[in-house]
């Protein structure tokens, strides 16, 4: 009986093996891609975005923990980011100074942290707000973001109170929710966003309302400038706060994945 099984169990093995080939052939593996119409989201997705916003608390109340982050970022853009097909790339290695202020709600609310970042590499500003909600169940967080031109300073910029241009909700088990102001390509027109006029504008209101009780317009550029002043003299700042961190990223320009308490 001994010699007997292990045949049996070899001629099971040869006969089953090519017909899990045969299926696996004739059976190849789907993948399913989810396409974000940002620059027209539906109605439902309308009433999503509008009902987040709505529940952001508009006099925030903090506990007194905080935090404040700081970093220079080095990125090649033509290796790292993938680019979209009207994108210009460039060997050429890209740097972009950072700033980073987290806080934590006080009071049991929807929201539980919400977290302010703003970077800038020498061509671009872009201002992000990230609410993260306290019991995900179909929202996950709520992100803000706007964005301008260096050709002006980042305190102009913070003082200007610049327009949200994209509205984002990443949701449990489902795909985002965005919307984002499109412009025109060659050839074609700019989409036609009145409709959403009303969504943006609740979006500026609230990143202009946090910009002010994160105090934003005045320690953003006083921490570019001590990012600054390290990489000139690679020594730390005088007068440097010891509740602030110093720190490098890999992404500057997606200021929302570097919270270290998320994903």
């Amino acid at each position: 009986m001994s010699r007997v099984f292990p045949k049996i169990l070899f001629l099971i093995t040869v006969i089953t093996l090519p017909s899990v080939t045969r299926v696996c052939a004739q059976q190849p593996p789907q993948v399913k891609v989810n396409v974000l119409n940002v620059c027209s989201p539906s109605p439902e997705e309308q009433k999503e975005i509008s009902s987040a916003l709505a529940r952001v608390p508009k006099q925030p109340l903090f506990s007194q923990d905080f935090e404040v982050a700081r970093g220079r970022s080095s990125l090649a853009e033509a290796g790292f980011l993938q680019a979209g097909q009207s994108a210009q790339l460039s060997d050429e290695l890209s740097v972009a100074r950072w700033v980073r202020l987290r806080r934590e709600f006080a009071v049991q609310a929807l929201f539980s942290t919400v977290q302010y970042s703003f970077s800038h590499d020498g061509k671009n500003m872009i201002e992000t707000l990230v609410l993260h909600v306290r019991d995900p169940k179909d929202l996950v967080q709520l992100s803000i973001e706007d964005s301008a031109s260096a050709v002006t300073s980042p305190a102009t910029m913070l003082g200007a109170a610049s327009p949200a241009s994209r509205i984002k909700l990443e949701r449990f088990g489902k795909s985002s929710v965005v919307l984002a102001r499109c412009t025109g390509s060659e050839g074609a027109p700019s989409a036609d966003q009145s409709a959403y006029e009303p969504l943006f504008a609740s979006a500026s209101a609230l990143l202009t309302n946090y910009r002010d009780s994160l105090n934003a317009r005045h320690t953003v550029p006083d921490e570019l400038s001590r990012v600054s002043a390290v990489a000139a003299t690679g020594q730390k700042p005088a007068g440097k706060s010891p509740t602030a961190k110093a720190g490098t990223g890999k992404r500057a320009h997606s200021p929302e994945k570097q919270n270290p308490d998320k994903n």
